[in-house]
């Protein structure tokens, strides 16, 4: 496997793994750092891009309020309403799209809506990769225009 290959399966772990702390942080209220420590202690860590699960779970919980407000004029029913997942997963597919310009586009949304499809509602992929496409055309139109 190229090194390539392997940061990108390392990343997919860490976003795995970023949203079942994110679902935590959002049912408990803990800390991003009490929830990273315990996920640390709980699974293999290993082949986990563990600065990227870092970055993401406390970029995130520290601007979940500014992530909803790049998503939610794209929302077709209020925030609070959103399932907490989905919710999640739209934070993390926006905070990609809008901190890590050497992701591309295509790859956040492919990897957000995967991981859509392994913990959301049976159709929410569909809800989370339409508001993530027209976060990305807000975004990044011009990498999204290039392909």
């Amino acid at each position: 496997m190229t090194s390539i290959n392997v940061l990108a399966a390392q990343r997919r772990r860490a976003r795995h793994f970023c949203i079942q702390a994110l679902y935590q942080w959002s049912m408990t209220g803990a800390t991003a750092s009490s929830i990273e420590a315990e996920f640390r202690t709980d699974n293999d860590f290993t082949n986990v891009d563990t600065e990227y699960f870092n970055e993401m779970l406390v970029g995130i919980t520290r601007r979940a309020d500014e992530l909803d407000g790049i998503f939610s004029p794209f929302l077709d029913r209020e925030l609070d309403v959103l399932d907490c997942i989905e919710r999640n997963l739209l934070r993390l597919g926006t905070f990609e799209l809008l901190d890590r310009i050497d992701v591309p586009a295509k790859v956040t949304l492919n990897e957000t809506v995967a991981l859509a499809k392994k913990f959301g509602a049976t159709d929410s992929f569909r809800y989370v990769n339409g508001v993530l496409d027209q976060v990305g055309l807000k975004l990044r139109a011009q990498e999204l225009a290039e392909h």
